[in-house]
């Protein structure tokens, strides 16, 4: 079904407190009273459950009787798979017994608490977690027995993101790369970190880490070893006191986007450069010689000599340097429509409630995509107000009629995990508001990251898709998974163009949904031909006073290493 007008709008839908996990509040003669003062730890032992939210006014009281800890029962829950606890300004740590008594867990959430200045005990040894957010205390240091874990052998073994952010850090614990060795995500951004630890930038120490924010520091160098960080594709360290960026930077085999706006930079074209160019420019100024590290000395030959071999080998390596050759009849092809070039051109407006739920998001149309064919529609991304499949219902409501599915669900299936949309219902879990996107006749046509709307249901005769991707981690992970999804359709496409079969149009169950459809009268010359490339149009995110956020795909997007996919631009 078309969507009338080309505006949209990202906002908030407000929804009534409910008092989820706030407990009674009443004043406590006794930490040990457990069971009155703590009804969510019955529940969740009756129960078995996997998952336990603990906040509100309620909370803060109890948390202050139990001595500004955690209550010792809550580690008597060894199938909690995710734990949370948020916004008690009397939790000043978590307490003995947390990393014995919860082996299992996956998801540790303590932000906006007290925490501080350092962690004791100790947090790990936590063999299976895989994220871990202490944003928003007071922590200080994190040293040896108040750190994360121990390092030998390592205490968070599992681990993959790691947030520290809006702490008062000076230093990282030098031991970190060693207690979580295969960290993807490092968020330490708003702290007083003057440097990072030399064994933080080891050859091998972090081969998976892709994102570092650290804005909003003291900052006063970077390491020419962080080109040690081969997985590298985000780096945000603005707002510091850098004076140098190293040139082997551009060594980073894997870098797409980097920030050091707010540095006061020795080489003056390199901080305008910083201030308004594409990452690409910068890493190819810095590769060239620029005065990046060492300002008005050129880097001997020898050196670039190195750096570029260096390159060439990495190359050969991803088999970014083979010499195949692809058959051109083969090679699935994309072409990007610049917003100078659109007459139709989408913009989404983004409203400031969002910042605090789902603050980051990108957008764009396909046009051209053939779902007819066989089995096309299926193999497709499936996605799940009106909801899809479901009747015109109010936010809170739909939540509460989801969380008494998932409960229905675990029951019969005698299973404690749930499965389809029911397993993101967790995140909207302590909002007091739920995002939402808007299109122009002020219809809501999706509801991230639950569910999509009726309206916009996709059939096998749609061609054309709006896609959006939004995130409550970062941008980046927005554009990749857009990059990965827009290269699918593109497979997909390719596939049943090249397998044209006839397939019958009547089946309504066939009408899988997923992204929101678009009325090809909207776009003339949308019909598919076997020669023509599948158009992504560029789409515009705003904030409220119409100034740009992000547009996608941008220069840096759709960068795709394989040498099947061609993107014109």
């Amino acid at each position: 079904m078309a969507l009338s007008g080309p505006d949209r709008k990202l906002c908030r839908m407000p929804r009534k407190r409910t008092g989820r996990g706030c407990g009674s509040g009443g004043a406590m003669a006794a930490a040990a009273a457990v069971s009155e003062a703590w009804p969510e730890l019955d529940l969740a032992e009756r129960e078995r459950r996997r998952e336990l939210l603990l906040t509100g006014p309620g909370l803060e009281e109890r948390v202050r009787a139990a001595g500004g800890r955690l209550p010792p029962r809550l580690f008597t829950l060894p199938l909690l798979h995710y734990l949370e606890v948020s916004g008690c300004g009397s939790l000043r740590e978590p307490g003995p017994g947390l990393a014995q008594g919860l082996p299992q867990l996956h998801s540790l959430v303590l932000r906006r608490n007290a925490l501080g200045p350092g962690l004791s005990p100790e947090l790990g040894p936590l063999p299976a977690l895989r994220v871990l957010d202490l944003s928003g205390n007071a922590l200080e240091a994190l040293p040896p027995g108040q750190g994360l874990g121990p390092a030998e052998p390592p205490g968070l073994p599992q681990l993959q993101s790691l947030n520290l952010s809006g702490n008062r850090l000076r230093e990282l614990p030098a031991d970190l790369a060693r207690c979580a060795p295969r960290l993807q995500t490092l968020n330490l951004t708003g702290n007083r970190l003057d440097a990072f630890p030399a064994a933080l930038f080891l050859p091998g120490a972090l081969p998976l880490l892709s994102e570092l924010a650290a804005a909003d520091n003291c900052l006063r160098e970077l390491s020419p070893d962080i080109a040690h960080l081969a997985s590298l594709k985000t780096l945000d360290l603005s707002n510091n006191q850098l004076s140098e960026i190293p040139a082997e930077l551009a060594d980073c085999p894997k870098l797409k986007d980097i920030n050091f706006r707010g540095n006061r930079l020795r080489d003056k074209r390199l901080e305008k450069m910083v201030s308004g160019c594409q990452t690409r420019s910068i890493l190819e100024y810095l590769r060239a010689g620029g005065r990046g590290r060492c300002r008005g000395k050129a880097e001997g030959p020898d050196k670039e000599e190195g750096r570029r071999k260096r390159r060439e080998r990495k190359k050969r390596e991803s088999g970014e340097g083979a010499d195949a050759v692809v058959d051109e009849a083969s090679r699935l092809l994309l072409r990007v429509l610049h917003v100078s070039e659109n007459p139709s051109l989408l913009t989404v407006r983004a409203s400031p409630e969002v910042r605090d739920v789902r603050p980051f998001f990108v957008g764009a149309v396909v046009r051209g995509m053939d779902l007819r064919p066989g089995n096309a529609l299926k193999r497709f991304l499936s996605c799940q107000i009106i909801p899809l499949g479901r009747r015109e219902v109010k936010a809170k409501d739909l939540v509460r009629q989801l969380q008494l599915e998932a409960e229905e669900h675990r029951k019969q299936k005698k299973r404690q995990n749930v499965s389809g949309l029911h397993r993101y219902l967790h995140l909207l879990d302590g909002k007091e508001h739920y995002p939402c996107l808007v299109d122009a006749d002020g219809d809501v046509i999706s509801f991230p990251p639950i569910t999509n709307s009726e309206k916009t249901k996709i059939k096998k005769t749609t061609s054309d898709l709006f896609l959006e991707v939004t995130s409550a981690a970062s941008l980046q992970i927005c554009k990749d998974i857009m990059d990965a999804l827009i290269l699918k359709m593109a497979e997909i496409n390719k596939y049943t163009l090249e397998n044209r079969e006839e397939s019958s149009l009547s089946d309504p169950e066939s009408d899988a949904v997923c992204g929101h459809g678009l009325d090809p009268k909207a776009t003339p010359g949308a019909e598919v031909t076997g020669s023509t490339p599948l158009v992504v149009e560029q789409v515009r995110v705003v904030d409220e006073e119409g100034h740009l956020k992000v547009v996608y795909p941008s220069k840096m997007d759709l960068d795709f290493a394989a040498a099947h996919v061609t993107v014109l631009r």
